[in-house]
């Protein structure tokens, strides 16, 4: 035992834009840590406007409201004996950067821009901020007056340095600097810095959660050190939900992990570490030493201060396992925290959905169930803030004493579910729906819309003298498909009525928000009516597999006591858009001509492996190859292409979905390529046909399903 430091590191629910409460939260994290005794407070990137501002922070505004806040800062208490990392932007030489503001005793220390910054995927940094390229060097930044008159500084350095204490060096990694090939915590870490930073700003993902750990061990493993990782968490105004899970590391070890979700706005995690661990750790490796003897030298900013302090009698932290949810576990968690912070920062009375008794529109109201779940169990911890949002949704005025103490209780004021059948609709999936209702809770209402249909069917027909069939019933494809994607829009205008108006009808004011339940699946092939009744305000389930889902529901029928949830599992995925013959039955996969499973596979090669048509057919040549023949597979990947290109326009319009995967269509940011394609692909599908006809059968079928 020799030099303990206490250090804090914290995930902080920021909005957009939201500097007041951004402001309360980040003086929070600081009083949290302060009272932990920690001499040292990390915050997430961009924390002072939020994260997700975007084009904002091409205004000059964002910046000036950055520096207000962070005057406020310094002009309190807050920063006195104990070093701050703050992030905003700040505009050095007409440049705007992505920087932390590290500060000590009510003075700014120094300003680190970011270096590398993340530009692909949900992410275009580049569009707003520059990074710094003169590396190991700094400059003179010049502060506003505003900050000039409160700290008394004219000028602070900004650029690529290290902070040095009485007793250790502290060096800052920015988000994306983690992951590049090249982070400079290896070569700040040969040159002594003994404490990384890591301010970031990183979304949920399905079983992302591990990647992004196992980087920061092996950051620490390699060359020793602290590393404290903290992130923003919460819905910052847009799809992404930043999940968390803030960390500290010790020589590859975690000694300190947060929740991964959570609806605490504020989460402060802290260690007791010894920072003599890491100089042992790098002790006697003759190699490191012989590269860290070479290494290129940071200047140091230097503070007149120690983290360490004289008590000996603390308890050193102690490694612990880390742990992770299961996918299952993160669908239940992530998008009903994401519902949470939509529901109460947009001021809305609760949500609506049209029920069909089908397994996505079941999955998303049981995320909004288990929404309900978590904000039930903070309230019966006495969270203030979440009982008053509850209260507030639940339409109880300030002084009510009502708090939420029952999950089914809950969801009957603030979630409202509709089955809308038309004579296509089977009674089994009209049961469901009533039976998922009465399960959890929600105020549902149950109509039959055949005089709409009828009515919409007759004034076409009044109009052009033409009355469309059904194909069942005679009509032609075009036909019938008109009359399948109209009864899907008008569920669309009726989901959007019922929404505005159930509220007045239960005494109530304001409206809800119409929750739309379209996988990222059938989004991929663009099995969904353009402007039907996946067209909603938002959507949980955009980002989630259809494979995903499945297992989502079997989890939540054993974990939240659903048995209801197993008639759903059974049951076959059907629009019911179309008449029921003794012959024909709609079915989802019928329709699309291709499996859940096969979209999955299709939708991974096609994004996260950067696969053409003929790339995709290769590699599936090798994957499916026992199973079906060149020729088959090639029919296959031309459908999906197919498919997928002639229906690329409705990602254009696509309700603003949850991102859980990443090989998501959303045409917004994370999914840039055209609408409007070549749809037969004509060079390519040759090229695809070409080489199938000349490759060996390896396929394993029989001759009679080869034919098919």
């Amino acid at each position: 035992m020799g030099h303990l430091i206490t250090l804090a590191t914290c995930s902080l629910n920021q909005w957009a834009l939201d500097f007041e409460g951004n402001l309360e939260r980040i003086l929070a994290s600081i009083r949290i840590a302060k009272e932990r005794g920690a001499t040292m407070r990390v915050g997430p990137e961009l924390e002072v406007p939020g994260y997700g501002c975007y084009d904002h922070f091409l205004e000059g505004d964002t910046e000036l409201h950055s520096w207000e806040a962070l005057q406020k800062i310094l002009a309190s208490d807050a920063t006195v004996g104990i070093v701050c990392d703050i992030g905003m932007p700040v505009t050095h030489k007409s440049v705007t950067y992505n920087c932390r503001i590290i500060c000590y005793d009510k003075k700014i220390l120094f300003i680190r821009p970011k270096m590398w910054m993340a530009n692909d995927g949900n992410y275009r940094e580049l569009r707003y901020f520059t990074p710094w390229q003169k590396h190991h060097e700094t400059e003179d930044h010049y502060l506003p007056r505003i900050i000039q008159q409160t700290t008394g500084q004219i000028k602070v350095p900004i650029g690529d340095a290290v902070i040095s204490t009485l007793d250790t060096c502290i060096g800052v990694e920015l988000c994306e600097e983690l992951f590049t090939p090249a982070s400079p915590h290896i070569l700040m870490g040969l040159d002594g810095v003994e404490i990384f930073t890591n301010s970031s700003g990183s979304h949920h993902e399905l079983r992302k959660l591990y990647r992004r750990v196992e980087l920061i061990k092996e950051a620490t493993l390699k060359t020793g050190g602290v590393y404290l990782y903290a992130n923003q968490q919460g819905c910052d105004g847009d799809r992404l939900y930043y999940d968390g899970c803030p960390l500290i590391a010790v020589n590859g070890e975690i000694v300190a992990q947060g929740s991964q979700f959570s609806l605490d706005d504020v989460q402060v995690v802290s260690a007791t570490i010894d920072i003599e661990d890491v100089r042992a750790h790098r002790k006697g490796k003759m190699s490191w030493g012989m590269q860290a003897a070479a290494a290129r030298r940071y200047q140091r900013i230097e503070v007149d201060f120690a983290l360490s302090g004289g008590e000996l009698s603390i308890l050193q932290s102690k490694k612990i396992a880390m742990f992770y949810h299961s996918p299952e576990e993160e669908i239940a968690l992530g998008p009903a925290c994401w519902l949470w912070d939509y529901l109460r920062r947009s001021r809305a009375q609760g949500f609506f959905i049209p029920l069909s008794g089908g397994i996505d529109s079941c999955a998303t109201a049981v995320i909004v169930y288990s929404m309900c779940r978590l904000v039930v169990e903070k309230a019966k911890q006495g969270d203030k803030q979440v009982i008053a949002d509850a209260k507030r949704i639940a339409g109880e005025p300030e002084d009510s004493t009502y708090i939420p103490t029952d999950a089914h209780e809950f969801s009957s004021r603030i979630f409202h579910t509709c089955y809308m059948g038309t004579q296509n609709s089977s009674l089994e999936t009209r049961d469901r729906a009533k039976d998922l209702s009465a399960a959890i809770g929600s105020y549902h209402v149950d109509l039959n819309m055949d005089t709409l249909v009828t009515a919409v069917r007759t004034l076409f027909g009044f109009v052009t003298g033409h009355k469309p069939q059904f194909r069942a019933h005679g009509g032609s494809d075009a036909e019938n498909l008109a009359l399948q994607n109209i009864q899907a829009r008008l569920r669309m205008v009726l989901a959007y009525l019922f929404a505005q108006l159930l509220p007045w009808v239960r005494g109530r004011t304001g409206g809800l928000l119409v929750l739309g339940s379209a996988n990222v699946d059938e989004s991929l092939r663009g099995y969904l009516t353009k402007y039907d009744c996946s067209s909603a305000d938002i959507n949980p389930i955009g980002g989630i597999s259809k494979t995903d889902l499945k297992k989502f529901i079997a989890f939540a029928e054993e974990k939240f006591d659903l048995p209801v949830l197993h008639n759903f599992l059974a049951a076959t995925p059907t629009a019911e858009l179309e008449p029921i013959t003794e012959t024909y039955v709609q079915s989802d996969e019928a329709d699309m001509g291709m499996t859940y499973e096969e979209l999955s596979v299709f939708g991974r090669l096609r994004k996260v492996e950067k696969c053409g048509p003929y790339a995709m057919f290769t590699k599936l040549l090798h994957d499916w190859g026992d199973r079906l023949s060149p020729v088959q597979i090639a029919a296959k990947v031309k459908l999906f292409y197919f498919e997928y290109a002639r229906n690329r326009h409705k990602m254009t319009t696509i309700t603003p979905a949850y991102h859980a995967e990443s090989y998501s269509p959303d045409d917004n940011r994370f999914d840039l390529r055209p609408f409007l394609y070549p749809s037969r692909f004509p060079w390519q599908f040759k090229k695809i046909d070409d080489v199938a006809a000349t490759l060996p059968d390896r396929s394993t079928a029989v001759e009679g399903e080869k034919d098919k």
